[in-house]
């Protein structure tokens, strides 16, 4: 593992930086944090690595993780770089329209509690496909749920790497590509090695470092407007081009059908998303999934209310200040750096150094999480109970977990170089509304209703997936922002509105129809 990793750490520290608001030498801070991020990390993993022994601590911890441990867990793989640096990014160039984005994504969790969460421990081992294989046909439906889960990792993954390269970039000087290696190196030891272990502890680490950090920066960016909220937001409003027009809906207030479909995407997108479902695998029992969420949302819920206070102070003190801007006014580095250079206006470069430590930490520990998920679907799922029909040993199903690992690695540092354009915060609302088009529907169904059949899942689920990559593409983030066309074939952004009820309905209809075929005795018992 050290022979894998520590000779890429020299190029973090011999870079020049591109960072320059203040000084043309190299930001020791920064790269000192960094450094030591990525040894305690490290060192996490290699004290992981020594318990993973078996399927079971590598998958779930070996379902020993608390309650509350677990709970500041999920926190952290919902508060990501989506929300450090893509919110505040959002709320800082369109205002309330990313504002909605937080409150989209903060009202998620309870839903999870509602409608999963207890449910899915009592029931599942490792992952989602273990759930709907109690009572539905394990082959088909292990197939089509594993290439869900991968689908929506991988959008997933690409905002993680896109906002990972851009810092690097921004901080150290090193080209995007090399960027995205280093990134894609590091996630591929956490998961090659420590397994789910290790990915909850460094994501109780960072939840806590991030709170901790976004705590710190709010009141510093107070204390300039003397604690007085409004007078922030005023300062925000008189910088912004738009003024007070950006206090109004600006993409979202031209379709009332676009933004019920944002609604529907960021409120029950969370209930459908594989690898926070498989952290209520890592729990003892049915009351410490519950525990967990309950600790979850104070935690994600109280630094959403920090990214308010993020978003408009980043507007308001780096937005009007011209060394934070290019050639062209924009913010250095594009928008999802606004908080970096919130960091470095208020404390200089050690603030500076220290949030920029804390959103890499933050990258690196939701990107293990997400690659685990992805390649547990593989390992798990296909390969020992569809390729191996239940008979490979564990040590087989770890290693080809490992392998999936450095395959998923690999696709993600193409998809980030592919995808660099892209606020962070957006492109995470994408695997929201694949996870409600596909995954969602057939959980709901097979936790509540009786009549559900695996060909009716299947129908279902399938109708979800291929209608919201299909409209994805035919859309405004790839049709426009990525192929460059002048606008886009299907107009709803997110195309959740239509995708997640016709999968409901197919799903319906189809076992409607295939129960009717089937004598009663030979229907599976409902859950």
């Amino acid at each position: 593992m050290r022979r894998f990793l520590l000779p890429a750490l020299p190029l973090l520290a011999a870079a020049t930086p591109a960072y320059a608001a203040g000084s043309d030498g190299v930001n020791v801070t920064a790269v000192t944090m960094f450094i030591a991020i990525v040894l305690v990390t490290l060192g996490i993993t290699y004290w992981a690595a020594r318990r993973a022994t078996s399927a079971d601590q590598f998958y779930a911890a070996g379902g020993q993780i608390s309650g509350f441990q677990n709970g500041v867990a999920l926190a952290g793989d919902l508060v990501s770089a989506g929300a450090l640096l893509g919110l505040a990014g959002l709320i800082c160039s369109s205002g309330f329209d990313g504002l909605i984005f937080a409150v989209g994504y903060a009202t998620g969790l309870p839903f999870v509690v509602f409608l999963v969460a207890e449910r899915l421990r009592k029931l599942g081992r490792y992952t989602v496909a273990d759930v709907l294989s109690t009572r539905l046909s394990e082959t088909p439906i292990r197939i089509f749920t594993a290439v869900a889960t991968l689908i929506i990792v991988m959008f997933y993954l690409i905002a993680q790497m896109v906002g990972a390269g851009q810092l690097i970039r921004l901080l150290f000087g090193l080209d995007y590509l090399y960027a995205q290696i280093f990134v894609g190196a590091l996630m591929i030891c956490y998961v090659m090695f420590g397994g789910m272990v290790a990915t909850t502890w460094v994501q109780i680490i960072k939840a806590m470092l991030l709170l901790t950090a976004g705590f710190a920066i709010s009141l510093l960016v107070l204390a300039r407007f003397g604690f007085d909220y409004n007078a922030l937001v005023a300062k925000a409003l008189a910088v912004h081009p738009r003024h007070e027009a950006i206090m109004m809906p600006q993409v979202y207030s031209g379709s009332v059908w676009q933004s019920v479909s944002l609604g529907m995407t960021l409120m029950l997108g969370t209930s459908g998303l594989p690898h926070v479902l498989m952290r209520f695998f890592t729990v003892p029992d049915a009351r410490a999934a519950r525990v967990s969420v309950f600790w979850a949302v104070m935690c994600q819920s109280g630094f959403f209310a920090l990214i308010f206070v993020l978003g408009f102070g980043a507007l308001a003190i780096v937005a009007g200040d011209p060394a934070y801007l290019d050639a062209k006014g924009a913010i250095r580095g594009g928008g999802n750096m606004a908080t970096i250079h919130l960091a470095h206006a208020l404390g200089g470069d050690t603030l500076m150094g220290l949030v920029s430590a804390v959103a890499f930490a933050t990258i690196l520990a939701v990107v293990a999480g997400l690659t685990l998920t992805g390649a547990s679907a593989v390992s798990h799922d296909l390969y020992a109970r569809i390729i191996g029909r239940g008979r490979a040993t564990e040590r087989s199903e770890i290693r080809v977990s490992r392998m999936a690992t450095v395959g998923l690695g690999i696709l993600s540092v193409l998809l980030g170089i592919a995808f660099q354009t892209q606020n962070v915060a957006y492109m995470i609302s994408l695997a929201y509304a694949v996870s409600c088009a596909s995954t969602l529907p057939l959980l709901i169904l097979a936790l509540y209703w009786n009549g559900l059949t695996t060909r009716g899942a299947l129908a279902g689920g399938v109708t979800g997936l291929v209608l919201a990559l299909t409209l994805t593409v035919l859309g405004p983030p790839v049709w426009v922002k990525v192929l460059g066309n002048a606008s886009p074939i299907f107009p709803i952004d997110p195309p959740t509105i239509v995708t997640m009820p016709l999968a409901f309905l197919t799903a319906f209809l189809v076992s409607v129809l295939d129960r009717k075929s089937v004598p009663e005795a030979a229907m599976p018992s409902a859950i």
